[in-house]
């Protein structure tokens, strides 16, 4: 009886309308919080290498978070009406900041990859910020076909400026965010009730251009065989080294984890420790437990990003808000199904936790949105005060 009055009360507290706001902050303050310190963990090793001091690549994302908060906390607290103004230009500050890698001054290849910009010491990457605007313009455009009675088509309105920002992606050769360009229109597209067979002509589109893509190139060729089997001697010094030390360190860490800074992948086996394989160390460091704990934070953060997305009555805000649903889904799912070696290494951080400023400034301008959208929501916003009140009388 006690078991059944306990669960009904916990049922109570999750059906409040506040609920999904109050855990969008702290999975946000959690995830962010986790990933500075595995990000100091990983780190070390790479930045005295590199850097000649343990603790420069640390000190960086510290500084990033601090941007990022105050990122979060802007897009949380500012006027709704400035982000359709926002949207009606973004595609084309898609465009610009994605040419910016081309310009001699500004551009930096790293790993191959003409993806990346440096200024003033920094660099960043542009295209973490072109997902966001997409996310936008896409809103927008959905929008104008509830507003004109279906003139225009879902496929027809998206399609154009998609293939002008992934073909830009695709020159800068990096596939990884490509895909994840794609998935998230596609995800937007369903979402906003499109019909099936613009589908099937995109996931066409989307198999030829991944083949070619992976096809031409031998180093992608051998990631994808990797995948079947990363300790195999053709592949293991080469595209199967990450992937098999990886598992090592996932395999490694037990229930409990070999503790905080006690990795031994990081020692110069893991590759890309701190950014893309970071969750791999969680795994060795803090256990299955520590996975577990991660992805319980991005479930509830999802799960409460799609509870505003189903509440608000704005159509663009809805969109918008869906999107990036979409987006941390599909990140979070590439991300940890290339550590655990499900699927190829494809190359994506994971969201608020991996290394790199331009990924965490965008992530927390993202979910600062998301945010804001749930405090001009009625039903939201009166369940915030409501809940004020309770406190305030107690």
């Amino acid at each position: 009886m006690s078991n059944n009055s306990t669960l009904n009360r916990y049922s109570r507290i999750l059906s409040r309308p506040e609920i999904p706001y109050y855990l969008i902050i702290w999975s946000t303050i959690f995830l962010g919080a986790l990933g500075l310190v595995m990000v100091l963990s990983s780190s070390t090793v790479t930045s005295l290498e590199e850097n000649g001091n343990a603790y420069t690549i640390f000190i960086r994302q510290f500084f990033f978070l601090g941007l990022g908060a105050f990122s979060f906390y802007w897009a949380s607290r500012v006027n709704g009406r400035i982000w359709p103004k926002i949207a009606r230009y973004s595609l084309s500050i898609s465009i610009v900041i994605l040419l910016l890698p081309f310009v001699p001054f500004l551009g930096k290849n790293v790993k191959g990859n003409r993806n990346w910009i440096e200024i003033g010491g920094f660099t960043l990457q542009p295209s973490e910020f072109a997902k966001f605007l997409l996310i936008l313009w896409c809103a927008l455009q959905l929008r104008k076909i509830s507003e004109t009675s279906g003139k225009y088509t879902h496929f027809g309105l998206i399609f154009p400026g998609l293939f002008v920002v992934i073909t830009l992606i695709l020159f800068e050769r990096d596939l990884g965010t490509a895909l994840l360009v794609f998935i998230i229109a596609s995800g937007i597209l369903f979402l906003s009730g499109a019909s099936l067979k613009p589908f099937i002509a995109m996931g066409v589109l989307a198999v030829l251009v991944g083949g070619a893509s992976i096809l031409t190139n031998s180093y992608r060729m051998n990631r994808f065989g990797a995948l079947f089997d990363p300790f195999d001697e053709r592949y293991y010094k080469f595209a199967g080294w990450q992937p098999a030390h990886s598992i090592m360190g996932l395999a490694s860490g037990g229930l409990w984890g070999s503790g905080l800074g006690a990795s031994k992948q990081k020692w110069a086996n893991l590759a890309e420790a701190h950014t893309d394989f970071i969750f791999s160390v969680i795994g060795e460091e803090l256990g299955l437990l520590g996975t577990l704990l991660v992805l319980t934070l991005y479930a509830a953060l999802i799960y409460s990003i799609l509870r505003v997305a189903l509440k608000t009555k704005d159509d663009f805000s809805r969109y918008v808000t869906a999107g990036i649903a979409c987006w941390l889904i599909a990140q979070v799912t590439i991300n940890i199904g290339s550590v655990t070696s499900l699927i190829p290494v494809i190359g994506v951080t994971l969201p608020l936790i991996s290394y790199g400023g331009s990924s965490l400034l965008a992530n927390l301008l993202a979910i600062g949105y998301v945010l804001g959208v749930a405090r001009r929501t009625p039903e939201i916003s009166e369940g915030i005060k409501a809940n004020r009140v309770r406190k305030l009388s107690q």
